[in-house]
């Protein structure tokens, strides 16, 4: 296969499994590409993504690397077959790629998972919360680019009619107005509306619950085919870190599991929010 020119980060993902399946099944790089019958260069180039696999080689690795997670295995041979340019990629020469790989992991998950502390949900956001937020004072976006990013917002939340959302929100992300009452009363009214989807959980943390300590980066996760193919993304500033390392996939399930387990009921929430929309 020849070299890719754009790499994403769900094909550094799978590079990145077939690496851990090698390193699990303690071989270097120089053993694992004899025993596999390839150019070391070849291994590592497949490893770090610059080239494809089919998913007859994920299978044949996955077995020279005597892994017996058949589910892993067909997992990531899906994921090697996968050949469909999806609608993110309309948007590649308009926007950053930490955005598309943002939709590509939402429209692969199986479920989604999130902490909101600062900011309203981008899947729950409305148009008018969106452009407030991209064409603040100061801004140096173009209209054009403005419009792009309003645009794609919208159109991510198209994942809300299939995969399962639970995302909790700080009482914080609630009240901050992006542009004036009437917009910031809209808004919530979108959320109650948004969380009568059957697929759809809104739960919110009060400023008034003791010891909560979660305050920090806006975390998601995303559930994969099987819980080894999680992924996590921490949303900075100016983009997100991508992270699946095992450990890594622990802690924050134990943060989500402790956010969730300081908010209020869905019942109280959604009557907190009703209660926030009518006094905002």
């Amino acid at each position: 296969m020849p070299a890719r020119s754009i790499i994403t980060a769900r094909q550094e993902r799978l590079g990145a499994e077939l690496r851990k399946l090698r390193e699990r099944a303690g071989l270097s790089g120089r053993e694992a590409a004899r025993a596999l019958g390839i150019a070391e260069s070849r291994l590592s180039a497949t490893e770090t993504a610059r080239v494809g696999v089919s998913a007859e080689r994920v299978r044949h690795w996955a077995s020279e690397y005597a892994c017996d997670d058949a589910a892993l295995v067909e997992s990531l041979a899906a994921m090697a077959t996968e050949r469909v340019h999806g609608w993110w990629a309309g948007y590649r020469e308009q926007l950053p790629p930490s955005f598309l790989d943002l939709a590509e992991l939402e429209h692969h998950a199986t479920h989604l998972r999130s902490f909101e502390n600062v900011h309203i949900p981008g899947l729950l956001q409305t148009e008018e919360q969106v452009r407030a937020a991209y064409a603040s004072p100061g801004t140096t976006l173009s209209e054009e680019r403005i419009e792009a990013r309003v645009a794609f917002r919208l159109r991510r939340q198209a994942v809300l009619e299939e995969a399962d959302y639970e995302v909790v929100v700080h009482e914080a992300a609630l009240r901050v107005r992006w542009a004036d009452r009437k917009v910031a009363q809209r808004q919530l009214l979108h959320i109650l509306e948004q969380s009568e989807r059957p697929q759809v959980t809104v739960r919110v943390v009060p400023f008034d619950v003791d010891g909560f300590t979660m305050i920090g980066t806006p975390v998601l996760l995303a559930g994969g085919p099987v819980p080894q193919l999680d992924t996590i993304l921490l949303d900075h500033l100016h983009a997100g870190t991508f992270m699946d390392a095992e450990v890594q996939l622990r802690l924050y399930r134990r943060v989500i599991n402790s956010v969730e387990s300081a908010a209020l009921g869905v019942v109280e929430s959604r009557d907190f929010i009703h209660r926030l929309a009518q006094h905002i």
